[in-house]
């Protein structure tokens, strides 16, 4: 059998056009999943900036009535309230702390920090003649 030349053209045309159609069908599906992915983040994203976003209104909330609680006017409140008979620090019982005072206290704390403790194994004698 023979095939005549516009036959082999028309075969090796409909070939190219077929292997065309899927390439170009296939990076448009993949676009297709592409954009479905950015648009499932981009969801995801909002939900979790919603989330935190309300976290920080409660820690907010939570703030504001420690802070309130921790008054002046709470405190006295409190104290009578509960019958407890507590008074306020008379001068002699505060102690001011200046910042030469803490760096001088985080040196002694942290003196043995740097030095990792390691005892040397061994010690040399340097005995001199005379």
């Amino acid at each position: 059998m023979k095939t005549s030349d516009t036959h082999a053209f028309a075969n090796q045309l409909l070939i190219c056009l077929l292997v065309t159609l899927s390439v170009s069908g296939s990076i448009g599906v993949g676009a297709v999943w592409l954009r479905h992915q950015i648009s499932v983040t981009a969801n995801n994203n909002r939900r979790l900036e919603a989330l935190i976003a309300t976290a920080q209104r409660h820690i907010d909330e939570t703030s504001t009535a420690i802070e309130g609680e921790e008054s002046s006017e709470a405190l006295r409140r409190r104290n009578t309230e509960f019958h407890l008979g507590l008074v306020p620090a008379s001068d002699a019982q505060v102690v001011r702390v200046t910042s030469e005072d803490m760096s001088r206290r985080a040196a002694l704390r942290n003196r043995d920090f740097y030095t990792d403790g390691i005892a040397p194994a061994v010690s040399f004698r340097v005995a001199l003649k005379n």
